[in-house]
């Protein structure tokens, strides 16, 4: 077998056995969300058992990453479009989507469960769920976001998000400086334009 593709196969197994980690995740569950056996999942993180599509695939749903992440395949084209991960704390993991210093920031953010603890800081933040559900604590309020459902707020308020349950969620995270507000701007309506024609 060509060396490379060894090497990129070696490495499957301890990047699942990582990702399963850094979400929390038992074998049992992973198995659950899969219908892959606890067996398969262990023989495949060791290295015992060769990853196919079959097998991949699932988990790549399952940890809501691309199969390239997985497979950790030679970069291709424009180095620009290749985003690199962050692992945060408490199993996260951010990819950086923009890098405009000063203005409004966007992440694709993968939230593993974690503890519930509000923070406060300077900013204003807009939420969108992609997939799983998000719990939203604003002060004494909690609200649960499901796929397609967005939240603005002031970072200056108490705040927390995460996972409504034990699964992770996937969202679009934007981080703005304090006063940034969303504008929205719709086209006007057909009589609205009728009525207001330039003179």
């Amino acid at each position: 077998m060509d060396t490379e593709l060894q090497r990129i196969l070696d490495a499957i197994g301890p990047r699942l056995r990582t990702l399963r980690k850094d979400r929390g995740l038992t074998l049992e569950a992973l198995a659950d969300a899969t219908a892959l056996s606890v067996s398969t999942l262990s023989r495949l993180e060791s290295g015992k058992r060769r990853p196919t599509l079959d097998l991949l695939i699932p988990l790549a749903r399952a940890h809501r990453v691309a199969l390239d992440q997985l497979v950790a395949a030679p970069a291709t084209g424009d180095p620009r479009v290749h985003l690199t991960p962050l692992r945060k704390g408490h199993g996260s993991v951010l990819v950086p989507l923009t890098r405009y210093p000063g203005r409004v920031q966007v992440f694709k953010h993968v939230l593993a469960p974690r503890e519930q603890k509000l923070v406060t800081h300077d900013g204003y933040e807009w939420l969108y769920v992609l997939a799983g559900e998000l719990r939203l604590v604003l002060g004494d309020r909690a609200s649960t976001l499901r796929p397609g459902e967005v939240a603005e707020f002031d970072t200056r308020q108490p705040h927390w998000f995460g996972p409504a349950d034990t699964r992770p969620v996937e969202i679009l995270h934007l981080f703005g400086p304090r006063g940034d507000q969303a504008v929205v701007r719709t086209s006007p309506s057909s009589s609205a334009a009728s009525t207001a024609a330039p003179s």
